[in-house]
């Protein structure tokens, strides 16, 4: 899909978010100014989120109260070699909810159940390129 500007990219997250349930794992990955946290913010409103919604840069974890709750890793300063339950990865406790996480590749290949791997390329100064892949375990 090719979105021309933040606003088409926003609107697009907020008609994905409104197809998410408790339990979905959403993996999104780009360049710093993709639109990764454009994207979250959208995916927040489609499933009912009114508050604000930022990227967890320094803090690594929001969750955001909601039905269901939302929980909103930004692992781009994550440490090489840290485990996923440092950073609050609790398989129980996340699959209350809905997970975005920003920057997942700081993972280094670690496991975890993503649904939905969301790949956000800059073609332009406005315009992106968005693949969504659906991850079957």
């Amino acid at each position: 899909m090719i979105f021309n500007s933040e606003e088409e990219t926003y609107n697009w997250a907020v008609e994905f978010g409104k197809s998410l349930k408790a339990g979905d794992m959403v993996a999104l990955y780009g360049n710093l100014g993709a639109g990764k946290t454009v994207m979250s913010r959208g995916i927040c409103k489609g499933l009912g989120f009114e508050g604000s919604v930022c990227s967890p840069t320094y803090t690594i974890l929001h969750e955001y109260p909601n039905d269901p709750p939302l929980f909103h890793f930004d692992l781009y300063r994550l440490e090489p070699g840290a485990e996923l339950y440092e950073v609050g990865f609790d398989h129980d406790y996340l699959s209350r909810g809905v997970t975005l996480i920003e920057w997942p590749e700081r993972l280094d290949g670690q496991t975890y159940d993503v649904t939905y791997k969301i790949n956000i390329e800059i073609v332009s100064e406005n315009v992106r390129e968005v693949t969504v892949e659906k991850w079957e375990s």
